[in-house]
């Protein structure tokens, strides 16, 4: 008999050791230098990828975060179980003052925070995490001052279940703090709760894509404020309820998962179509692996992975939806999953400057003729020193380029896991 040879199975190029709880999000920001990570006790971590080391670690929420995400370079969204959905500014000065202990090494509650800018009231019986986007909508006239913080951080809206009506959606504007509009629950349709939202602003057209508890996928487009949502897409793709959505970057479809073992990819309309047609999904495919949940799509539309309950991340075509790996490290359950984003308009600087330059450190060299020779070789000594210290000042600048160089140019996916852990993979 011949036996054949099989690879060994993949493994995570890094490992994030610091919750004490399961983590429920993972998000990467700050062109892929930071990888923020919550737990199911309120802990939000900022790690650096360039040295995998903590920066700031602190208690956002009274209960489990649902989900995190950014505005801007250095404000941090976190939407928790306690009903609150707060913007922190996170920049250089807050990181240096905000403790850096991690929730495994029991931190005290009462440890330093960022600075709160915003906090809102919103439902999070559903368990469905909050979703966002830029608000391209026409503005009004506002101050000066409003108009420079705009510059850098540009009005959002934010999309989550509705406070009294589970099946209905609420959207509020930051950082107005106002509700913008209301989506009410389809009366034609029993679809149960929310269970996970996508919002996207182009123009004067608001687009709002639905996962409900019944299994239902559903678009709605307002294509003036002033005037009312319409639904231009339903779909049952699923039995159960959906746990997990993304839009794709070419932003013509988006992807579902839910409790059943099928993905789906469907359209995403924009207007109303010319003959009344019913839209069907583009493609529906069972897996044979039932609760894959987190779905996220990597930058470039190539792929996109799943966490599953049974412990494996799958990564698939976003084309064709086939199966093109199965990740497992981790023995227990798995909640998220996210691709480092990377910008085509950004390249990535393949050059790192190898020296100092020389008027940043001068180095004095001039000797008076009169001097002793000692006197000559004790300079000649401490000048070498010198020159020693700069050269070793270059290589750990170098060292450290590097290692964000290579941070923000690998196509990192960080998993999520109920054993607490974070595990970093370097594929495709």
């Amino acid at each position: 008999m011949s036996s054949e040879s099989f690879p060994p199975p993949l493994q995570p190029s890094f490992v994030l050791r610091g919750h004490s709880a399961q983590v429920h999000a993972v998000h990467f920001l700050k062109n892929n230098t930071r990888l923020l990570t919550a737990d199911a006790e309120g802990w939000l971590v900022s790690w650096s990828l360039a040295s995998k080391r903590p920066v700031a670690v602190w208690k956002a929420h009274d209960d489990a975060i649902l989900g995190i995400g950014s505005w801007g370079h250095d404000r941090i969204i976190t939407h928790g179980r306690d009903s609150k959905l707060a913007v922190w500014q996170l920049g250089p000065d807050e990181e240096a003052s905000i403790g850096k202990t991690l929730p495994i090494n029991k931190p005290p509650i009462t440890t330093a925070h960022p600075w709160l800018l915003h906090m809102l009231t919103v439902n999070t019986l559903n368990f469905c995490q909050f979703a966002m986007c830029l608000d391209d909508m026409p503005q009004p006239s506002t101050p000066h001052a409003a108009i420079e913080d705009s510059k850098h951080h540009p009005p959002i809206l934010v999309a989550v279940p509705n406070t009294m009506d589970s099946g209905g959606i609420d959207i509020h504007q930051l950082p107005t703090q106002t509700r913008a509009a209301v989506i009410h629950a389809d009366r034609d349709i029993t679809t149960g709760m929310v269970m996970a939202l996508i919002i996207q602003a182009e123009s004067a057209r608001l687009q709002v894509v639905a996962g409900y508890e019944s299994g239902h996928t559903m678009v709605f487009v307002q294509s003036d404020p002033c005037a009312p949502f319409q639904r231009l897409y339903a779909a049952q793709s699923h039995s159960q309820p959906i746990l997990s959505m993304a839009i794709l970057p070419s932003r013509d479809g988006f992807l579902s998962s839910s409790a059943d073992a099928v993905i789906a990819k469907h359209p995403l309309p924009v207007v109303p179509g010319v003959w009344k047609t019913e839209l069907k999904p583009f493609k529906v495919i069972k897996t044979k692996h039932s609760g894959q949940q987190g779905l996220d799509v990597r930058s470039d539309g190539r792929i996109f992975a799943t966490a599953g309950w049974d412990a494996r991340v799958r990564v698939y075509s976003c084309k064709t939806l086939k199966e093109l790996a199965v990740l497992k490290w981790h023995k227990v359950g798995c909640y998220a999953t996210a691709f480092a984003e990377i910008a085509e308009c950004c390249p990535i600087k393949t050059e790192v400057k190898l020296q100092i330059k020389q008027e940043e450190v001068p180095i004095k060299r001039e000797v008076e003729e009169d001097v002793p020779i000692i006197k000559q070789e004790e300079d000649e000594a401490a000048n070498q020193d010198e020159g020693a210290l700069t050269h070793q000042a270059s290589a750990v600048t170098t060292v450290q380029q590097r290692r964000e160089s290579k941070a923000q140019s690998t196509h990192w996916l960080a998993v999520a896991s109920k054993d607490g852990k974070v595990s970093l993979w370097d594929i495709y």
